[in-house]
């Protein structure tokens, strides 16, 4: 499988991929809007800003309490009640009059279920392609998250202006819900691929099993920490450059495009292992020239040349994939999804302090540094044979 266009030829792909570009659509937009409300609502950017990306805390207790959920469910039924869930929560936080501590109630229960919607989906990806064709896959998923962002984005500007933000948040629970309708009808009833009831206790045991592996273990930090290091870089775009900071975001998510793109469908499989940790040390290097006083075309430069670094992440998770047993995958994928965003929301918040005490260019120079120097401590243990292979006793 080596085309984009083989995998819509396995029937339940295409359900699967427009399920999660509506629910990537409505979560940009309905996230730029409920910002926008709160921050009307309260002038506090910090509640703004909270409303926003708060939820990827709660993906931290999800990860710990919830994701045995993700492979001890019946995936359809999964996939359309959290889509189902979504949908309702938009709507709710629509209302007129709703009160402020509700309202991040129920953002805080998106994140809780957006932990377990990750284990779902990746989990059921993997059963719905063949081996060969996951990374693939998984590609062509990253590259419609980045464009349906920019689509999101730019289409939640537009109605908050032209309309309201409770106009925008309604749109995007209706996307929400035609999602769910899609999965619903387009995919497969299929049994849980873990036996067992879901539990918080099950979810311990088998995430100490994933973090036990010491394969596993390094594939999962290579994932988190250099990537959500970088995270932080990007959110000092404004600070650093307010007149191209939106010039600066675009780069970001067209450079992630192309690397996805490359390590999905251009690098032959026998090569994508010398490929890893090249690309992790482009995702971090250019953010040093930052340091510098840069020209604006330089900086968008650099920082597209960058974000093609976070095609590592799939090559990654192809690994990640072989070398853990097919009944915990779905959870091992939750994980690494929900330790992904958590990562994310402590490098924003690492790099907005360190900003505090340098100027912003030289704070984006140092997360760069500081991810960096974690991908070069992590590129001697990735290129363990255990970790590029794995074995039949990490599995188990």
């Amino acid at each position: 499988m080596r085309t984009y266009r083989e995998l819509f030829r396995v029937p339940e792909f295409a359900p699967l991929f427009t399920y999660s570009a509506l629910q990537v659509a409505a979560s940009t937009l309905g996230s730029l809007a409920l910002g926008t409300l709160v921050y009307d609502r309260t002038g506090s950017p910090l509640l703004s800003a909270l409303s926003m990306f708060g939820s990827s805390f709660a993906q931290v207790i999800g990860a710990t309490m919830l994701l045995s959920i993700a492979d001890r469910v019946p995936p359809r039924a999964a996939v359309t009640l959290i889509g189902v869930a979504f949908g309702l929560s938009n709507l709710a936080l629509a209302l007129p009059g709703m009160p402020l501590g509700a309202a991040f109630a129920i953002i805080f229960g998106t994140g809780l279920v957006a932990s377990v919607g990750a284990g779902v989906r990746w989990g059921l990806l993997g059963e719905i392609l063949p081996p060969e064709g996951y990374l693939l896959g998984r590609s062509l998923f990253n590259i419609s998250v980045g464009t349906m962002q920019i689509i999101g984005y730019a289409a939640g500007g537009l109605l908050v202006v032209l309309l309201s933000p409770r106009i925008a948040l309604v749109i995007g629970g209706l996307l929400c819900l035609s999602g769910a309708i899609i999965a619903r009808l387009g995919l497969t009833r299929r049994p849980p691929r873990a036996t067992g009831r879901p539990s918080i206790r099950a979810t311990w045991q088998v995430n100490r099993q994933l973090w036990a592996a010491p394969a596993r273990r390094t594939v999962l930090l290579a994932l988190w920490v250099p990537n959500g290091l970088v995270v932080g870089a990007e959110a000092l775009f404004v600070p650093y450059a307010r007149s191209h900071a939106a010039a600066l975001f675009i780069a970001a998510a067209l450079g992630m495009l192309v690397g996805d793109l490359t390590a999905g469908r251009l690098i032959p499989p026998r090569l994508r292992p010398h490929f890893v940790t090249p690309m992790r040390l482009v995702l971090a290097a250019p953010y040093l020239l930052f340091a510098l006083p840069i020209d604006a075309p330089v900086a968008v430069l650099l920082t597209a040349v960058a974000s093609a670094g976070y095609g590592a992440g799939l090559l990654l998770q192809e690994r990640l994939l072989a070398i853990t047993a097919p009944e915990i995958r779905g959870q091992a994928l939750g994980l690494q999804s929900s330790g992904t965003m958590a990562m994310q929301a402590v490098g924003a918040t690492l790099a907005g302090l360190v900003a505090q005490h340098l100027p912003a260019g030289a704070a984006i120079a140092a997360m760069g540094a500081a991810s960096l120097l974690v991908s070069v401590a992590l590129t001697r243990p990735l290129r363990d044979r255990s970790v590029q292979r794995g074995s039949l006793a990490e599995q188990h």
